[in-house]
């Protein structure tokens, strides 16, 4: 039986939450992100925005000097994971087989679902029309015989579209497209492809794979021969686990005052605090990062030997790390995070921050 995958991604998926959230911001550029004469960045943009060229990870500044009419709105990260759940929600109601590969996308494996159906454009009609119909948002898919196929086919209609790709019909498809459109293919890797002459995948198609393995080694040659004929034989793996939680702030003027500076850091804290009771895990380190005005990053960590969770003692652990770091220049950026993740079910007991402090530390 022929796989069938969909790959969904929700359609400026921040900025559509606060049209949807705002009426008034409905039809106009909306910017998620920092503010305008800031130095943080754009998280993402609606649609009304894009025309004027602004993208994702644009400073702000860029955004509004290409887009000076735009609503800013700072990200409401605690809404979004709300929405996000109810879409991953969907997911699972169709197919146990969900691969989440952030807030706002997912591949799903359909080639088994609750539907009960062998049609890949009829199950992703049904899943859309589900996420309009209970978050009031709207999202594209791909259907294809593999992931690589499907990412690149969900982006072909956007925004709400759908984009079915039969295995007949996926090296036609891909053909036209340029080389950085496959998967794993950065800007080095095309930088190469575009020196020895590729520079669509129909190049790739028609060449020989012992000419790539010559150029890239036979691993990665082989790999890109593959690809360029669709067949990517990558499972949907439904849990993927999360190697770090963490959260960090810009500001939009250099802070010299070291109290001021932590209390920056004081929601980042809450926010991974968050996330650790939703995904109701514990964690053994707790690292805190800086960086200077002059762009110099500088972290400190304690790893504990026993998981924690204790809200408490995660955010003394916190102010110890910050003031080991003995802050004496301005600061433009301050974050936390905890990794070493396992699921509480998993951890032992409990220790106390008392007990913690007398234990070893490596640091």
């Amino acid at each position: 039986m022929e796989r069938l995958i969909i790959h969904v991604d929700m359609d400026a998926f921040y900025a559509s939450v606060e049209q949807r959230d705002r009426p008034s911001l409905r039809g106009k550029p909306v910017i998620v992100g920092g503010p305008p004469h800031s130095r943080g960045v754009v998280a993402t943009c609606s649609y009304e925005a894009r025309k004027y060229g602004v993208h994702s990870a644009m400073s702000s500044r860029r955004a509004f000097s290409l887009c000076p009419h735009a609503t800013f709105v700072k990200p409401r990260f605690q809404v979004y994971r709300q929405v996000s759940q109810q879409v991953m929600d969907i997911f699972k109601s169709v197919t146990p087989l969900v691969e989440p590969l952030s807030l706002d996308e997912a591949y799903l494996d359909v080639t088994e679902n609750s539907l009960n159906s062998t049609s890949g454009p009829f199950i992703a009609r049904y899943i859309l029309g589900e996420i309009k119909r209970r978050t009031g948002l709207t999202a594209s898919a791909g259907v294809a015989p593999s992931k690589f196929v499907a990412k690149i086919a969900s982006g072909f209609e956007k925004p709400n579209g759908l984009t079915v790709v039969s295995q007949p019909n996926v090296t036609t498809f891909l053909a036209p497209l340029s080389v950085e459109a496959m998967h794993g293919v950065g800007k080095v890797t095309a930088q190469t492809l575009y020196k020895h002459h590729y520079h669509t995948i129909a190049d790739i198609q028609k060449t020989r794979p012992e000419q790539l393995k010559a150029i890239f080694g036979y691993d990665r040659g082989q790999q890109l021969y593959e690809l360029a004929h669709g067949r990517d034989d990558r499972p949907v793996v439904p849990t993927r686990e999360r190697k770090s939680i963490g959260s960090e702030t810009t500001f939009a003027f250099d802070i010299d005052d070291p109290e001021e500076v932590y209390e920056r850091v004081l929601p980042e804290i809450e926010d991974v605090l968050r996330q650790l009771d939703r995904r109701d895990l514990s964690c053994q380190t707790v690292t805190v990062k800086l960086k200077t005005s002059e762009f110099q990053a500088r972290s400190h960590q304690i790893k504990l030997n026993h998981p924690t969770h204790d809200h408490e003692e995660i955010r003394r652990l916190t102010r110890r790390l910050f003031d080991e770091m003995e802050v004496t220049e301005p600061i433009r950026l301050i974050g936390m995070t905890v990794s070493d993740l396992i699921p509480r079910k998993e951890s032992a007991r409990q220790l106390t921050f008392d007990e913690i402090t007398k234990r070893p530390l490596e640091e």
